[in-house]
């Protein structure tokens, strides 16, 4: 095959991995925004390069009138989700979705990989639109925990430079790292309601000093520098006390203040 067709087929795919990746952030935002808490820490994308989908055709004696019914894989998203829960959580969302339509699902949380691999694996149809029209195409989208995602990233490594002929101590290694790695995410789901309670308050304040500063910000085109400066000063004392119910607070008062300079204004 030319090389302009290659870059013909794969150019829908590079598309849609950068409509789904926007899209998962978009999620992640929408989260924040409402100051909740987002199953997705983060998301990335990939296309299978040529040589490697050229080595899956090979190796699974797939014809090339057939790759693209039959390589699942060429447009890759990887969600990285803080815990094992999370994982069911994002599988649902993106099954509830309208433009999404799951084709197959592959759990290796319940069923583990004889080399210790753990994540979970959605085949999905998503459409893009190209000049020749609307084309439907494959993605894959793997869900796993930040520990997960480590594991299997050093395994791809080793697997890639003893091309799949690990010797048994790597092996074995490999192995006993798997099952850290369990014991990682169960400890971590054992803290789960600590850790998002923690996130979430930092995600609150954060929001909260966003618009004290953006309504600081605005205040200086309907009142006095001076006004302004004595507003600005209480906010660096209170957000110095690290009292968030005083954050809080001032927060509200400072909304009433503004709203009435809105309204003197008007």
């Amino acid at each position: 095959m030319e090389i302009q067709l290659w870059r013909n087929i794969l150019c829908p795919y590079e598309l849609a991995v950068r409509e789904l990746v926007v899209k998962f952030e978009h999620l992640i935002d929408e989260h924040h925004r409402h100051d909740m808490y987002s199953p997705i820490e983060s998301v990335s994308g990939r296309v299978k390069s040529v040589s490697s989908i050229l080595e899956k055709m090979q190796r699974k004696s797939i014809p090339l009138e057939r790759m693209e019914e039959e390589v699942e894989d060429i447009a890759g998203v990887r969600i990285i989700c803080q815990f094992e829960e999370d994982i069911e959580t994002v599988a649902s969302i993106i099954a509830g979705r309208q433009d999404m339509q799951i084709k197959s699902e592959k759990d290796y949380l319940k069923h583990i990989k004889q080399s210790g691999y753990r994540s979970y694996h959605l085949i999905i149809y998503y459409t893009v639109e190209t000049l020749e029209g609307p084309k439907r195409l494959q993605a894959e989208i793997q869900i796993r925990t930040m520990a997960m995602n480590f594991w299997a990233t050093i395994e791809h490594s080793l697997q890639y430079k003893y091309k799949g002929d690990m010797p048994p101590h790597v092996t074995d290694r490999l192995s006993k790292a798997a099952d850290a790695i369990i014991s990682l995410d169960q400890e971590m789901s054992a803290v789960r309601s600590e850790i998002m309670d923690a996130q979430n308050s930092s995600l609150m304040q954060s929001n909260i000093v966003r618009d004290i500063l953006t309504c600081i910000e605005n205040l200086y085109k309907v009142t006095s520098q001076r006004e302004v400066m004595k507003i600005q000063d209480e906010f660096l004392r209170i957000y110095a006390t690290k009292d968030f119910e005083q954050l809080q607070r001032f927060h509200r008062q400072l909304d009433i203040i503004a709203e009435g300079y809105h309204v003197q204004a008007v």
